[in-house]
């Protein structure tokens, strides 16, 4: 008997062992009949607790199995049910709950059937009133509606909220817990101003809660109980480098600025996580250089023998006045994809218990998955992951067997603590071991950073990394989760190894970073990339870096070649950012200056390089080599006024701007969020990604939390 019962414990933990073995990666759009995107569908897995939701365009993934009964649901949709079967993509359109929205009104004095107040629903040209909701979060929508026929939407065209009877915001309609609410009608035309006046000319949008939980509020206290507050980031276990911003600096007695370049874009991607979840962001979570460095700029290709191309510009600065912004772009060549070297690519992914949520784990394998569409023939990966111990799940497989390398990712489960120094040691064994001379050799970790076993202090990583980066491997950090998130430790292991540092918030990060810029993320042409700039004393009075404060270096660091600085990959562009004070000008940031020192006094040059702002000099390594090569180019003292500077000074600037105003920053005069909106907005080109204006959307999401 006991025998049987054992048999029989084996045979179900093999089944469930199977059936997890099975789940793969559902994706999808999910639309209403006008083909227009909904965001905020809760999809779930009828009969479980596993859940997704639609992000602003409409899209969501899921870890199902054949046979399974996913359910769509949104407020004011009939709800539907897609059975999974051969199919790894499964796209929805909605229907318009028609009992909900057409059959009762509720109106200001009571309740009425549609036939009694056509002018309230009416329908134009055979289509009825339609409720169009913008999302501008990926987790809580907060949606913008609009009430309409067939004609466009404006959007100022915001109707009027009324919830159990009481006006109310639209942000606040977005905080009540779809699960209260038992009806919500449209009134319109003139059965709306009639009762609401001329504030209900764009119609209402009327919502009735199962128990009248706010019922006979005031507006106060409607306000004070939906009211949308910053979310306390203090309770959570997250962790930043705190970090004193750039202070100005006067040439006189420090001639020269010198730091490493910077293409990571992790901060931005962060930020954006937390202004989507309504919550405050943590000032140290703020690198400026890494938010500007998100978005890619219309710099020309390099034509010399150089990888990159240098390109430089000055104007006005928008939130100081009497001030000036100089900008250096970098510009990287765009190598074709089939001349790219072939690739030795060891993932190591931790699947520790902290890894288990839906935004950790299930994300990762997406997105590594994208990756690994990418790979050609002759690359090859290998798979380590860590928790209580590191292990090799799957050795080198050439990268055309993508089936194998797919199925080794589906079958990886978290659990367990957190042995990210070993891990880390095994990776770069299997690493060199496989290395490919002249090749793209790369380890890519992919964690929350949360190391609790093993080398786990950041002085201990530290060390660690930069003993491995003398083997030759390059390190891509990929960042995943929240709440436990370690971002300084993400951010060491990516500045002290030949590495970079993406936050993975969603899938569309995901196809953005290891997708769309694969090559860019993956393939160096360029490494330990220095800027060292001197300017000239006769124009600049005083100068700061913006941002680029965890990557400065001491000015007798640009000519050492055995200090590492950034890497500069495929078709990648760099920015940075300098405020100036002119010459002359008065300034309440500048300390008074010492005059009439005996020993510091600069002796009158004939040559005063009137024409000149400053010189620039450049170093960078080739991918495999050992010796720096020095580029040098000198900066005009020409500036034009900023309405007539380029798109790429307006919109870098804005961005700037919004990343020391999150930062709280004591050097900028003017914190106005809707002049760093109308700056960016004139900046505002090639954005066919739509990135630009989802950063716009995010500024003017910001303004609620001031």
């Amino acid at each position: 008997m006991k025998s049987l019962k054992l048999i029989s414990s084996a045979i179900a933990m093999l089944i469930c062992f199977v059936s997890m073995a099975q789940e793969r990666t559902i994706s999808g759009t999910v639309t209403d009949k006008s083909n227009l995107p909904l965001p905020g569908v809760q999809i779930t897995i009828k009969g479980t607790k596993k859940y997704s939701q639609t992000d602003y365009d409409g899209n969501y993934s899921i870890q199902a199995k054949k046979g399974d009964a996913l359910v769509f649901s949104y407020v004011g949709m009939d709800s539907q049910t897609i059975y999974v079967k051969d199919s790894n993509i499964i796209n929805v359109v909605l229907k318009e709950n028609n009992a909900q929205l057409q059959e009762v009104v509720v109106v200001g004095y009571g309740v009425q059937k549609k036939s009694m107040v056509t002018g309230s629903v009416s329908e134009r040209k055979g289509k009825r009133t339609k409720i169009q909701a913008e999302s501008n979060s990926l987790y809580t929508p907060s949606p913008t509606i609009t009430i309409r026929g067939n004609e466009s939407v404006s959007p100022k065209n915001e109707p009027l909220y009324i919830i159990d009877g009481v006006p109310a915001k639209a942000n606040q309609m977005a905080k009540i817990n779809p699960n209260d609410i038992d009806n919500v009608s449209v009134l319109k035309d003139q059965a709306a101003t009639s009762i609401y006046g001329s504030k209900a000319s764009n119609g209402v949008v009327i919502i009735s809660t199962k128990n009248e939980i706010y019922k006979n509020l005031t507006e106060k206290e409607l306000d004070k109980k939906l009211k949308i507050l910053p979310i306390p980031t203090e309770p959570t276990q997250e962790d930043y480098d705190s970090f004193v911003e750039n202070a100005f600096e006067s040439p006189k007695t420090a001639p020269l600025s010198t730091f490493s370049i910077d293409v990571d874009n992790a901060s931005y991607t962060n930020i954006r996580r937390f202004l989507n979840n309504g919550q405050q962001v943590p000032k140290d979570a703020v690198r400026v250089e890494e938010m500007v460095n998100f978005f890619k700029y219309t710099y020309p290709q390099p034509k010399n023998e150089h990888p990159f191309s240098i390109n430089t510009e000055v104007s006005d600065s928008p939130w100081n006045s009497n001030n000036k912004i100089l900008k250096i772009g970098l510009q990287g060549k765009n190598i074709p994809t089939q001349d790219l070297p072939a690739s030795n690519l060891v993932f190591l992914i931790d699947v520790s218990g902290s890894m288990e949520d839906m935004n950790k784990l299930p994300l990762l394998k997406q997105s590594l998955k994208i990756l690994v569409d990418e790979l050609r023939p002759k690359d090859k990966v290998a798979i380590v992951v860590y928790a209580g111990a590191a292990g090799m799940v799957l050795p080198p497989t050439s990268g055309d067997d993508k089936k194998t390398i797919i199925n080794a990712l589906d079958n990886l489960q978290a659990g367990g603590s957190t042995a990210g120094g070993a891990g880390i040691e095994l990776a770069y064994k299997i690493a060199a071991e496989n290395f490919i001379k002249s090749g793209n050799n790369r380890v890519i970790l992919a964690t929350d950073g949360d190391f609790n076993v093993g080398s786990s202090s950041n002085s201990d990583m530290e060390k660690l990394i930069e003993e491995k980066r003398k083997t030759g491997v390059f390190l891509t950090c990929l960042g995943y989760g929240m709440g436990n998130y370690k971002d300084s430790k993400m951010e060491i292991l990516a500045d002290k190894g030949n590495g970079n540092y993406a936050y993975i918030d969603n899938i569309q990060e995901a196809n953005r970073f290891l997708g769309k810029e694969f090559k860019g993320s993956m393939f160096a042409i360029a490494k330990d990339v220095k800027i060292q700039i001197e300017f000239n004393p006769k124009q600049v009075q005083a100068y700061r870096l913006i941002g680029y404060e965890n990557r400065k270096l001491r000015p007798e660091d640009f000519k050492n070649d055995a200090i590492d600085a950034g890497e500069l990959g495929s078709n990648h562009t760099v920015t940075a950012l300098y405020e100036i004070i002119p010459t002359g000008v008065k300034s309440d940031y500048l300390a008074e200056q010492p005059d009439n020192l005996k020993y510091t006094k600069t002796e009158t040059n004939s040559n005063n390089y009137n024409g000149e702002l400053a010189t620039i000099k450049f170093r960078y390594k080739k991918p495999d080599g050992e010796k720096s090569i020095e580029m040098v180019q000198v900066i005009e003292n020409k500036s034009v006024v900023l309405e007539k500077a380029s798109d790429d000074m307006k919109f870098s600037s804005a961005v700037a701007w919004f990343g020391l105003k999150l930062r709280d920053s004591k050097l900028i005069a003017d914190k106005s969020s809707d002049e760093i909106v109308k700056l960016a907005k004139q900046g505002n080109s090639n954005d066919e990604e739509g990135y630009k204006a989802e950063f716009i959307r995010l500024v003017e999401t910001s303004k609620q939390y001031n």
